[in-house]
């Protein structure tokens, strides 16, 4: 595999131009435009000058530096020209000729990585692209919360159990789990643990995605022993729904063999997939900007921690540092929004991190819970449309649907598909397009969230509760979710013809 790389006097990051870079088989690109022209007096530093919040405070400001400095001289772990091909991706997205599919863990874990783990989500996430893609008869955008999907945002900064009061954790990349004064010092030598653990990922994800791990044949087979699980055996009019579909995909897959369709072709054994992450820790996103050598006399600066970064909930004040970063990577971007956000600064936000409505540049992240979707939700959209700002709206059903259990944190299954079926709803109501879901979810067989065909009951949840933070849909859960929002687009799709 030959690289191209471009040379600057400031820290630089490979050319677009190049062939089989990242994780996809991705062609040349004839165009460099970049994807966000930030203005004059943007920087990679410029943040540094805003209000901040959900930052750990180091104790040893040395050693941060050391870290960062060791950081900033690290390959950059995404190129620029996959940014920009995800860009053109997300734009489908917003006008419904693809739909966007995000899903992973809440937070990531350095304890509990392993190759058989990314395996089994890597597997799970492509189980759901094809039901999606076969579901709605769209091509589907895949993106991990993985490889760097670390910090967290924190509603204290301490927590308290019995009569200890410590440092909260903010995600292994920080702090430890533990719950111990010396496990919860915030440690810069996490962040290359981070770093590398993140790089790892990326490589193994890489090899998965055009060596013929994520095949179509083989994704199939996946599908035909997930409908062998007993709750997909019961009488009932889902499980019904489901066998059909996957049944449908089988034979599909069957006629292009049987039409001609090389089984060993990039069609059929390669797939695109790119990582994302919460833009949260900006010493470290700072640490990992790059200029594009493709847009060198532009001085375009990528993330190079991901190909995607959003902006969360608890951080995205529009005079603050995080929007202040943001607004000037030439990445596609997120933005979270709950039922707390006026429609009009919502506008305001769009303008200030896509001003100029570039398709693709900005996707709006919904997470409110089904019944404040529902009532919140249409305004955002007619101040959206009525503005002619162009974004693709995704729903996160998960955030806005937390509870406790006996003092364990869950979620409710049904909660998080009476979210997808409002924000569907709302959608067909406003005459707008549902671009894309984001899940926390694993392809392990967890017990965290309660409900759903796997049959977890409030019972079961301390028996297999591996998360750091929190609770994510298991594999047949997460499967669940793929054949509900794959019913959701056909309607949509069908309707449309009509």
């Amino acid at each position: 595999m030959s690289l191209s790389v471009g040379i600057s006097s400031r820290p630089n990051l490979l050319s677009s131009s190049v062939r089989r870079i990242g994780p996809v088989r991705v062609h040349a690109v004839a165009s460099v435009v970049p994807a966000s022209k930030a203005s004059k007096d943007w920087s990679p530093t410029s943040w540094r000058s805003k209000p901040i919040l959900q930052q750990p405070t180091y104790p040893d400001k040395a050693e941060l530096k050391k870290v960062l400095d060791e950081i900033n001289r690290m390959p950059p772990l995404i190129f620029a020209g996959e940014c920009r091909n995800l860009q053109d991706r997300l734009a489908k997205c917003a006008t419904g000729d693809a739909f966007f599919l995000t899903g992973g863990d809440c937070a990531e874990s350095f304890e509990r990585f392993n190759a058989n783990n990314i395996r089994d989500y890597y597997r799970v996430m492509l189980q759901m692209s094809v039901i999606l893609a076969f579901g709605g008869g769209v091509p589907v955008v895949k993106l991990g919360r993985i490889a760097g999907q670390f910090a967290k945002p924190r509603s204290s900064d301490n927590e308290k159990q019995g009569d200890v009061e410590l440092p909260a954790y903010r995600g292994d990349n920080i702090n430890g789990p533990e719950f111990t004064s010396e496990a919860r010092i915030p440690d810069p030598k996490r962040l290359i643990r981070c770093y590398n653990q993140s790089a790892s990922t990326l490589n193994l994800l890489r090899g998965f995605s055009y060596g013929g791990y994520g095949g179509l044949s083989r994704v199939s087979e996946w599908n035909l022993d997930f409908m062998e699980c007993p709750w997909m055996q019961q009488n009932t009019a889902e499980g019904k729904h489901y066998r059909d579909i996957a049944s449908r995909v089988e034979e599909a897959i069957t006629f292009m063999i049987a039409s001609g369709m090389d089984p060993a072709s990039p069609l059929m054994r390669e797939t695109e997939f790119y990582t994302g992450h919460e833009c949260l820790l900006l010493d470290y996103e700072e640490s990992l900007t790059r200029v594009d050598s493709t847009t060198d006399a532009l001085e375009q600066h990528y993330g190079c921690s991901a190909h995607f970064l959003w902006c969360g909930e608890r951080t995205r004040q529009l005079d603050h540092a995080h929007v202040e970063f943001l607004r000037g990577v030439g990445n596609p971007i997120g933005l979270k929004v709950s039922d707390k956000m006026p429609p009009s600064e919502l506008v305001s936000m769009i303008h200030c991190l896509n001003p100029e409505n570039t398709p693709g540049r900005l996707s709006v992240i919904v997470r409110m819970g089904a019944e404040k979707l529902s009532e919140k939700f249409p305004a955002l959209l007619e101040a959206v449309k009525a503005s002619g700002q162009v974004v693709t709206w995704v729903s996160d059903p998960m955030h806005g649907n937390g509870e406790t259990v006996a003092g364990i944190k869950t979620r409710r299954f049904d909660k998080i598909r009476a979210e997808i079926e409002a924000f569907f709803d709302v959608h067909e109501a406003c005459g707008t397009v549902p671009g894309g879901v984001h899940l926390e979810m694993t392809g392990d067989d967890v017990t965290e969230c309660i409900g759903g065909g796997s049959l977890v009951s409030e019972d079961d949840l301390d028996s297999r509760y591996h998360t750091h933070c929190d609770p994510r849909l298991n594999g047949a859960q997460a499967l669940e979710i793929a054949f509900l929002v794959a019913s959701r687009l056909r309607e949509r799709k069908q309707a449309l013809l009509a």
